[in-house]
């Protein structure tokens, strides 16, 4: 809501620089698509390294947060 709000200030304020914004945000979405898949990737390795890490507490009885 807050960016919306943002756009109509700029487009109050200076329209071509909104209606730019406008047409390039879902450009710049697409590009930045591959690094959001590619960060959701490295967090799960780093997921799976930690569960493994962490399974021989797991098994022994202790749970994490104590």
């Amino acid at each position: 809501m807050l960016g919306f709000l943002l756009w109509l200030v700029l487009l109050f304020l200076c329209w071509p620089i909104a209606l730019l914004a406008l047409v390039l945000y879902p450009l710049v979405w697409l590009l930045l698509l591959p690094f959001r898949l590619l960060g959701i990737g490295v967090e799960a390795v780093f997921e799976l390294l930690r569960a493994i890490v962490m399974l021989p507490a797991r098994i022994l009885g202790a749970s994490p947060g104590r």
